[in-house]
């Protein structure tokens, strides 16, 4: 029966049926056949504890802090810093396309946002100054990856609100990774724009015009500190700190730029209950059938497999990371951190690797995931955006995709990437 509900599992998702609703039928499907009708009262429970979380009420919040800090001109002022920062260097456009993606990140931590902010910016003006469109998509979708890792992130809450993890811990953990995702991508671009004689941007700048672009874009640059500086120094909960950043980003947008209306308000907010309802239904779903496989032993039984293969750590983080990178392919991430964190997460904590650390790890696998076919969500937005072939921006894009697993690779394997930052702060031994 358990094999069957798989098989269900993979036919509906190969349907295209909404993944919330793929999972509802599976739980409930699976009830329906392993125990009796009265156990469906359960599955409403564990969908209503699911979502009962003071900590991922942070989720619309941090969306509608992105939808603000869009609509005030901020991701204009970022895109002006990047330029000025690295747009003297060969490739420049593409430099600034991932300099802009990993600052965007610190303002919203959902990669949507990243490429509908920075992607409708930058591939028309790379198209314009000489770059291909599939070579500009690669370049935002591979960046966009960047927004999950660095803090806030929308995921980085969800796994912490179902390992019951700490939000700083995880926040600082995200850090080194997302740096280092940044510098992998941004070594293969100077590479690909010699071989190709992609043109520099502009002149080197001088310390004036860095200055006078870092005050433009420092209103922008504050934001994330207002974030991690409440968490981390105690001032404040997750969703307090996004609640303060909420209103950081209406006074600039309000007072400051003068671009935000009072009229821009309900859509915006609109905007971010509906993701919200959707993820939320999501999570609630994912949490019946975490049940479900928990109460069937699903995860001790893949321990015993894993532990059977080997018992050798970093074999099996090996292991993991390719089950991971296999999910990433076929499941969109947040059911994926729903589903696969209660399974794995144990499985690592008896091999000794800290917490944060496995965290990272897996979060760092499955946001690659949002570019490997043939789910590949990011990906199809950026086509999309593009006016291009899905399969010209893959084929652009596989370079960019083996630098960030190298990125997986190194935080892997060298645990101090990701610990290094909350054990300054205190949050990891």
């Amino acid at each position: 029966m358990g094999l069957l509900l798989i098989v269900a599992f993979f036919v509906l998702v190969a349907l295209g049926i909404p993944i919330g609703y793929v999972l509802g039928i599976v739980a409930v499907g699976g009830v329906y056949f392993l125990w009796e009708p009265s156990y469906m009262l359960v599955l409403a429970r564990k969908m209503v504890s699911g979502c009962d979380s003071f900590t991922i009420m942070a989720m619309p919040l941090f969306m509608l802090s992105g939808a603000l800090m869009n609509k005030s001109g901020i991701t204009d002022a970022l895109v002006d810093f990047s330029k000025t920062l690295v747009g003297h260097i060969r490739g420049g456009l593409a430099h600034v396309t991932i300099v802009a993606s990993t600052l965007f990140a610190g303002l919203t931590g959902v990669a949507m946002a990243d490429v509908a902010a920075i992607g409708s910016i930058m591939i028309p003006a790379m198209e314009k100054d000489g770059y291909s469109r599939a070579y500009a998509a690669a370049v935002v979708t591979t960046a966009a990856v960047i927004g999950p890792i660095i803090p806030p992130s929308l995921v980085m809450l969800i796994y912490a609100h179902i390992m019951g993890q700490s939000v700083a811990a995880l926040f600082l953990g995200g850090i080194v990774p997302g740096l280092l995702m940044a510098a992998g991508l941004m070594a293969y671009t100077y590479y690909i724009a010699k071989k190709r004689n992609y043109p520099k941007y502009r002149e080197r700048p001088t310390v004036m015009e860095l200055g006078k672009s870092f005050v433009a874009s420092l209103p922008a640059l504050m934001a994330p500190m207002v974030i991690l500086g409440g968490i981390v120094f105690g001032f404040a909960t997750p969703t307090e700190a996004a609640a303060l950043v909420v209103l950081y980003a209406f006074i600039l947008g309000f007072f400051i730029t003068r671009k935000i209306k009072l009229a821009d308000l309900a859509p915006m907010m609109l905007q971010s209950m509906v993701v919200t309802a959707v993820v939320f239904l999501i999570i609630g779903t994912a949490s019946q059938v975490g049940f479900l496989i928990t109460d069937v032993h699903l995860p001790q039984s893949l321990a015993k497999y894993f532990i059977s293969v080997t018992d050798n750590k970093y074999l099996m983080l090996m292991l993991i990371n390719a089950f991971l990178l296999l999910m990433g392919m076929i499941l969109e991430i947040i059911p994926n951190v729903v589903l696969l964190s209660p399974i794995l997460a144990p499985l690592a904590l008896k091999l000794g690797v800290d917490p944060t650390h496995f965290a990272m790890i897996l979060l760092v696998n499955l946001n690659i995931g949002m570019n490997t076919p043939p789910m590949g969500g990011l990906m199809f937005i950026t086509s999309a955006m593009a006016g291009e072939k899905f399969e010209a921006v893959l084929k652009e894009s596989w370079a960019y995709i083996g630098t960030q697993m190298v990125t997986l690779v190194i935080i892997t394997y060298i645990p101090d990437t990701v610990l290094w930052i909350p054990r300054i702060f205190g949050f990891v031994k």
